[in-house]
């Protein structure tokens, strides 16, 4: 098991000693375990693996703690939940919590939503990695369309002959397109046809 670094905050002195105590026990390092934090304080001691935010009384404050570390530390985030409160759940899960826990002293329920969320966070990541990826495959495709009055298959064969010419990534290579457009749109540049049109683009940027 690797060892992460841990944010724990929010909730009474007493419930971060106890969440902390059972971090430490399965073998992570705790960073930034303070009462509360707030604003641009809530991760900025040290990047952490995952955060740990437990939710007493005051859940539109917890709520909005989850906003900041979401935002600013791009790490997932666990809800230790005191109260079982099926609508803050609902809307911590829309803000961006990928697991939460009720009984924050279980070792063995601890680990295993930890396990959970680093998994649901790396899926996340890597659909979100694959629309972008489609998004810049798209919008260089309609360049070449553009320019090279072609259609949707001849301008993705352009691509991936050209990437396989440089041994590079078809998405690398569209990202060149999408990186020269601007500069030879204002340039004026005339269209031209086939893997000179790609060639060219990427050339000029």
């Amino acid at each position: 098991m690797s060892r992460l670094w841990v944010l724990v905050t929010d909730g009474l002195a007493s419930r971060q000693e106890e969440v902390t105590r059972t971090v430490t026990s399965l073998g992570h390092e705790v960073v930034g375990a303070e009462p509360s934090l707030s604003g641009d304080h809530a991760t900025s001691s040290e990047p952490p693996d995952v955060a740990l935010v437990i939710v007493g009384e005051n859940s539109d404050e917890a709520l909005g703690l989850i906003r900041t570390i979401v935002r600013e530390a791009a790490s997932p985030v666990i809800a230790i939940l005191d109260v079982q409160d099926r609508a803050f759940i609902d809307e911590a899960a829309r803000i961006g919590i990928f697991s939460f826990i009720a009984h924050a002293g279980d070792l063995e329920e601890m680990q295993s939503s930890i396990d959970i969320a680093l998994q649901r966070f790396a899926e996340y990541h890597a659909l979100e990695g694959a629309f972008g990826r489609r998004a810049i495959t798209e919008r260089a495709k309609g360049i070449l369309m553009e320019r090279g009055s072609l259609d949707e298959q001849q301008a993705f064969h352009l691509l991936r002959e050209q990437a396989r010419r440089t041994n590079r990534k078809v998405v690398d290579v569209a990202g060149s397109i999408l990186e020269s457009h601007r500069l030879l749109s204002s340039a004026g540049e005339p269209a031209v046809l086939d893997h000179e049109l790609l060639v060219r683009i990427e050339d000029d940027g």
